[in-house]
Protein backbone atom coordinates (compact mmCIF):
# COMPACT_ATOMS: atom_id res chain seq x y z
CA UNK A 1 0.00 0.00 0.00
CA UNK A 2 1.17 3.85 -0.58
CA UNK A 3 0.43 6.38 0.74
CA UNK A 4 1.02 10.06 0.31
CA UNK A 5 1.78 12.20 3.77
CA UNK A 6 1.19 15.78 3.38
CA UNK A 7 2.64 18.14 6.16
CA UNK A 8 4.70 21.32 6.46
CA UNK A 9 6.36 20.01 9.82
CA UNK A 10 9.06 17.89 8.74
CA UNK A 11 9.61 15.77 12.65
CA UNK A 12 5.58 14.79 11.90
CA UNK A 13 6.35 13.36 8.51
CA UNK A 14 9.64 11.54 9.84
CA UNK A 15 7.00 10.11 12.29
CA UNK A 16 4.11 9.47 9.96
CA UNK A 17 6.94 7.41 7.76
CA UNK A 18 9.18 5.53 10.21
CA UNK A 19 5.28 4.10 11.62
CA UNK A 20 3.99 3.47 8.25
CA UNK A 21 7.02 1.47 6.71
CA UNK A 22 7.09 -0.65 10.05
CA UNK A 23 3.47 -1.39 9.06
CA UNK A 24 5.20 -2.51 5.37
CA UNK A 25 3.54 0.71 3.28
CA UNK A 26 5.59 2.68 0.79
CA UNK A 27 5.09 6.62 1.75
CA UNK A 28 5.86 9.13 -0.31
CA UNK A 29 5.85 12.97 1.30
CA UNK A 30 4.77 16.63 0.43
CA UNK A 31 5.57 19.82 2.49
CA UNK A 32 2.30 22.03 1.28
CA UNK A 33 -0.48 21.34 -0.10
CA UNK A 34 0.78 22.68 -3.87
CA UNK A 35 2.95 19.89 -4.04
CA UNK A 36 0.70 17.35 -2.72
CA UNK A 37 -1.47 18.18 -5.47
CA UNK A 38 1.26 17.40 -8.57
CA UNK A 39 1.94 14.24 -6.72
CA UNK A 40 -1.36 13.21 -7.03
CA UNK A 41 -1.09 14.30 -10.95
CA UNK A 42 1.73 12.25 -11.20
CA UNK A 43 1.21 9.10 -9.06
CA UNK A 44 -1.51 6.72 -7.26
CA UNK A 45 -1.99 6.73 -4.23
CA UNK A 46 -3.86 4.42 -1.57
CA UNK A 47 -4.60 7.18 1.47
CA UNK A 48 -3.23 10.45 1.75
CA UNK A 49 -2.34 12.11 5.36
CA UNK A 50 -3.56 15.70 4.87
CA UNK A 51 -2.43 18.54 7.59
CA UNK A 52 -4.75 21.73 7.32
CA UNK A 53 -2.89 24.64 7.83
CA UNK A 54 0.48 24.40 5.05
CA UNK A 55 1.80 27.42 3.27
CA UNK A 56 0.85 27.68 -0.30
CA UNK A 57 -2.26 25.44 -0.16
CA UNK A 58 -3.98 24.69 3.21
CA UNK A 59 -5.15 21.29 3.27
CA UNK A 60 -8.97 21.45 2.59
CA UNK A 61 -8.01 23.52 -0.93
CA UNK A 62 -5.85 20.64 -1.67
CA UNK A 63 -8.33 17.97 -0.74
CA UNK A 64 -10.77 19.72 -2.71
CA UNK A 65 -8.30 19.81 -5.73
CA UNK A 66 -7.39 16.20 -5.23
CA UNK A 67 -11.00 14.84 -5.02
CA UNK A 68 -11.78 16.71 -8.80
CA UNK A 69 -8.58 14.32 -10.12
CA UNK A 70 -8.61 10.96 -8.32
CA UNK A 71 -11.09 9.68 -5.24
CA UNK A 72 -8.22 8.24 -2.60
CA UNK A 73 -9.33 8.57 1.19
CA UNK A 74 -8.11 11.90 2.89
CA UNK A 75 -6.95 11.44 6.87
CA UNK A 76 -7.00 15.03 7.74
CA UNK A 77 -4.79 16.35 10.57
CA UNK A 78 -5.33 19.05 12.34
CA UNK A 79 -4.22 20.93 15.84
CA UNK A 80 -7.61 22.25 16.34
CA UNK A 81 -10.70 19.68 16.86
CA UNK A 82 -13.64 22.56 16.38
CA UNK A 83 -16.75 20.91 14.79
CA UNK A 84 -17.05 23.64 12.01
CA UNK A 85 -13.30 22.39 10.87
CA UNK A 86 -14.53 18.51 11.10
CA UNK A 87 -18.01 19.46 9.41
CA UNK A 88 -16.32 21.49 6.19
CA UNK A 89 -13.83 18.54 5.94
CA UNK A 90 -16.51 15.76 5.95
CA UNK A 91 -18.04 18.08 3.11
CA UNK A 92 -15.19 18.11 1.18
CA UNK A 93 -15.28 13.88 1.42
CA UNK A 94 -12.39 13.52 3.77
CA UNK A 95 -12.53 10.16 5.29
CA UNK A 96 -11.44 10.59 8.46
CA UNK A 97 -10.55 13.83 11.14
CA UNK A 98 -7.34 13.06 13.18
CA UNK A 99 -6.63 15.89 16.02
CA UNK A 100 -2.79 16.93 16.96
CA UNK A 101 -1.30 15.78 19.08
CA UNK A 102 -2.34 11.95 17.73
CA UNK A 103 -0.95 8.30 18.47
CA UNK A 104 0.68 6.88 15.97
CA UNK A 105 -0.48 3.50 16.52
CA UNK A 106 -4.05 4.77 16.27
CA UNK A 107 -3.64 7.05 12.82
CA UNK A 108 -2.13 3.37 11.09
CA UNK A 109 -5.24 1.68 12.12
CA UNK A 110 -7.30 4.54 10.37
CA UNK A 111 -5.11 4.07 7.98
CA UNK A 112 -5.91 0.57 7.75
CA UNK A 113 -9.92 0.93 7.80
CA UNK A 114 -9.94 3.96 5.14
CA UNK A 115 -7.42 1.95 2.76
CA UNK A 116 -9.84 -1.47 3.42
CA UNK A 117 -13.32 0.53 2.94
CA UNK A 118 -12.14 2.41 -0.72
CA UNK A 119 -10.71 -1.14 -2.15
CA UNK A 120 -14.46 -3.08 -1.24
CA UNK A 121 -16.89 -2.56 -4.26
CA UNK A 122 -19.89 -2.02 -3.05
CA UNK A 123 -22.67 -4.46 -3.85
CA UNK A 124 -24.74 -3.95 -6.61
CA UNK A 125 -28.59 -3.45 -5.60
CA UNK A 126 -31.06 -2.95 -7.84
CA UNK A 127 -33.51 -1.59 -5.36
CA UNK A 128 -34.61 2.57 -6.19
CA UNK A 129 -37.29 3.14 -3.05
CA UNK A 130 -39.73 6.09 -2.80
CA UNK A 131 -40.65 7.43 0.71
CA UNK A 132 -43.18 10.34 -0.44
CA UNK A 133 -41.33 13.04 -2.17
CA UNK A 134 -38.33 10.74 -1.45
CA UNK A 135 -36.29 8.93 -3.47
CA UNK A 136 -33.70 6.56 -3.43
CA UNK A 137 -31.57 5.10 -5.99
CA UNK A 138 -29.10 2.35 -3.97
CA UNK A 139 -27.46 0.75 -7.02
CA UNK A 140 -27.18 3.98 -8.46
CA UNK A 141 -25.93 5.62 -5.48
CA UNK A 142 -28.92 8.81 -6.17
CA UNK A 143 -30.77 10.65 -4.06
CA UNK A 144 -33.53 12.59 -5.27
CA UNK A 145 -36.02 14.93 -2.90
CA UNK A 146 -39.31 15.80 -5.06
CA UNK A 147 -37.48 15.01 -7.81
CA UNK A 148 -34.28 16.78 -7.73
CA UNK A 149 -30.88 15.34 -7.60
CA UNK A 150 -29.22 16.10 -4.17
CA UNK A 151 -25.36 15.77 -3.80
CA UNK A 152 -24.18 14.46 -1.06
CA UNK A 153 -20.58 13.29 0.34
CA UNK A 154 -19.71 9.72 0.37
CA UNK A 155 -20.24 9.46 3.82
CA UNK A 156 -23.98 10.61 3.92
CA UNK A 157 -24.84 8.06 1.09
CA UNK A 158 -23.37 5.62 2.89
CA UNK A 159 -25.00 6.75 6.68
CA UNK A 160 -28.33 7.05 4.39
CA UNK A 161 -28.23 3.61 2.96
CA UNK A 162 -27.40 1.79 5.81
CA UNK A 163 -30.32 3.39 7.78
CA UNK A 164 -32.82 2.66 4.82
CA UNK A 165 -31.47 -0.84 4.44
CA UNK A 166 -32.39 -1.11 8.30
CA UNK A 167 -35.48 0.62 8.25
CA UNK A 168 -37.38 0.98 11.56
CA UNK A 169 -34.83 -0.87 13.37
CA UNK A 170 -33.24 1.43 16.37
CA UNK A 171 -29.57 1.69 16.00
CA UNK A 172 -26.79 2.57 18.25
CA UNK A 173 -23.78 5.34 17.31
CA UNK A 174 -21.45 2.43 18.13
CA UNK A 175 -22.86 -0.14 15.77
CA UNK A 176 -23.50 2.93 12.98
CA UNK A 177 -19.50 3.57 13.34
CA UNK A 178 -18.92 -0.12 13.01
CA UNK A 179 -21.06 -0.70 9.86
CA UNK A 180 -20.62 2.44 8.52
CA UNK A 181 -17.20 4.08 8.71
CA UNK A 182 -15.59 0.25 9.42
CA UNK A 183 -14.28 0.98 13.18
CA UNK A 184 -16.15 1.07 16.43
CA UNK A 185 -13.16 1.35 18.78
CA UNK A 186 -11.68 4.48 17.01
CA UNK A 187 -14.93 6.13 16.42
CA UNK A 188 -16.25 9.19 18.12
CA UNK A 189 -19.99 9.81 18.69
CA UNK A 190 -19.84 13.36 17.34
CA UNK A 191 -18.44 12.15 13.86
CA UNK A 192 -22.12 10.11 14.07
CA UNK A 193 -23.97 13.15 15.06
CA UNK A 194 -22.40 15.26 12.55
CA UNK A 195 -22.98 13.46 9.41
CA UNK A 196 -26.64 13.11 11.03
CA UNK A 197 -26.91 16.83 11.03
CA UNK A 198 -25.48 16.88 7.24
CA UNK A 199 -27.32 14.45 5.79
CA UNK A 200 -30.94 16.16 7.29
CA UNK A 201 -29.88 18.75 5.75
CA UNK A 202 -29.34 17.24 2.33
CA UNK A 203 -32.80 15.93 3.25
CA UNK A 204 -34.54 18.74 3.12
CA UNK A 205 -38.36 18.63 4.21
CA UNK A 206 -37.14 14.37 4.81
CA UNK A 207 -35.38 15.14 7.12
CA UNK A 208 -38.31 14.07 9.74
CA UNK A 209 -37.54 10.45 8.50
CA UNK A 210 -34.14 10.07 10.15
CA UNK A 211 -35.25 10.15 13.93
CA UNK A 212 -33.21 10.71 16.93
CA UNK A 213 -33.41 8.09 20.24
CA UNK A 214 -32.92 9.93 22.69
CA UNK A 215 -29.81 8.40 24.66
CA UNK A 216 -29.18 5.63 21.93
CA UNK A 217 -28.83 6.71 18.16
CA UNK A 218 -30.70 6.87 15.24
CA UNK A 219 -33.04 4.92 13.63
CA UNK A 220 -34.87 5.72 9.36
CA UNK A 221 -38.42 5.62 10.16
CA UNK A 222 -41.21 6.14 6.42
Amino acid sequence: MRILVVDDEANIRLVVREYAEFEGYEVDEAENGMEAVEKVRAADYDVIIMDIMMPRLDGFSACKEIKKIKDIPVIMLSARGEEYDKLFGFELGIDDYVVKPFSPKELMARIRVAAKRSSVAAPAVPDRLKFEGLEIDLAGREVYVNGARVSMTPKEYDLLFYLVKNNNLALTRDKLLEEVWGYDFFGDDRTVDTHIKMLRNSLGEYRKFVVTLRGMGYKFDA
